[in-house]
């Protein structure tokens, strides 16, 4: 017999984390590659870049801002549930918030992560982290519910859409009948082996169909990687943006509107791969380059996450766009593995 589940009485806001200064940074890069056999010396250029940030990575600012505009959204039409934080890799840790929420008497939570796809870093890891967190509190940990990949929300793909559409109106003097300007959606490569045991590309592939057809129907437009890491031996999904932007130039493309599809926030590699080096490479070829905003805390985005939990709670099927509808929940026990 199945035991009956305690109401749902908490949100779980789950994120990456991310350094709050310069004495945080290698401490947070050895939390993120721990077991991996990172040489020290990889480890001192990735620090480099967060120095030019002045050591602060705005991922958990954006948390805060996502985690306070969730709270209002509840606050404002329910129904009434706190929200918490918890981040894999820096301060709050998640298994500090879930000792928190035992301690405040929460039994069951929500959990929401800002990754919107499906793929082992985006989804399961954070699955495994929660797992971890629980064991480690105790037999009185809450239940905690990851909600499934919500690439497809509608909230989050109009919110692009806005987004994408006012940065073609900023690039394109001709705006969308401009010949020259290509519209470039990126998103974090993975390792060829991990991605072929997950939807990630197809998911990418639909969400940046939707978004090109709503903010530029008739612009052409491409799915391009960033923020490779690993042995350069290893095959990694590309082609990478850097490269892509010299192909473009080739052909003879002068104008790029960059759509950071598979971020839902601000961090380190948006601000530095994307605004700081691909713009560089895009500077250096004569191409204009504006970059498409993050959903963030967009009240559209924050609205629909709302309603997301709310749907999980009433135990529905959540409404999606396109044509791959929602992810099964619970996780299928062996998707996205992470080999």
């Amino acid at each position: 017999m199945t035991p009956t589940l305690p109401p749902v009485d908490a949100v779980l806001l789950l994120s990456f984390g991310g350094p709050e200064g310069p004495d945080d940074v290698m401490p947070f890069l050895e939390n993120v590659t721990r077991g991996r056999g990172i040489p020290r010396e990889r480890l001192e250029i990735v620090a480099r870049q967060y120095m030019l940030f002045g050591g602060r990575s705005p991922i958990n600012d954006e948390c805060r801002r996502l985690k306070a505009a969730l709270e209002g959204e509840f606050s404002t039409r329910g129904p009434s549930l706190p929200v918490y934080w918890g981040n894999r890799n820096w301060a709050p840790m998640l298994a500090d918030t879930v000792v928190q929420m035992q301690r405040d008497g929460i039994r069951r939570a929500v959990a929401v992560a800002t990754s919107a796809y499906s793929s082992y870093s985006a989804c399961r890891q954070y699955l495994e982290d929660v797992e971890r967190a629980r064991a480690a509190a105790g037999p009185q940990a809450p239940v905690i519910e990851k909600l499934a990949p919500y690439w497809n929300e509608a909230g989050f793909l109009e919110t692009m859409i806005e987004n994408t559409r006012a940065a073609v109106a900023a690039n394109a003097p001709a705006g969308v009948g401009d010949p020259d300007l290509r519209l470039v959606f990126t998103a974090h490569s993975l390792p060829a082996p991990m991605a072929a045991g997950c939807d990630y590309v197809a998911e990418l592939e639909e969400a940046s169909s939707i978004v090109a057809a709503g903010a530029a129907p008739n612009v052409p437009w491409d799915l391009v990687y960033q923020s490779r890491s690993g042995a350069p031996s290893q095959p990694w999904l590309a082609p990478d943006i850097g490269d892509h932007l010299h192909a473009l130039h080739a052909g003879g493309v002068t104008r790029v509107v960059v759509v950071p599809i598979g971020f839902v926030a601000d961090h380190m590699e948006v601000v530095f791969d994307l605004d700081t080096q691909a713009r560089a490479v895009a500077e250096s070829l004569g191409i204009a380059m504006t970059r498409a905003a993050c959903v963030g805390a967009a009240p559209r985005f924050v609205a629909g996450l709302r309603d997301l939990v709310v749907t999980h709670i009433e135990g529905k099927r959540p409404p999606t766009l396109g044509s791959r509808g929602p992810r099964p929940w619970p996780c299928a026990p062996g998707c996205c593995p992470a080999r």
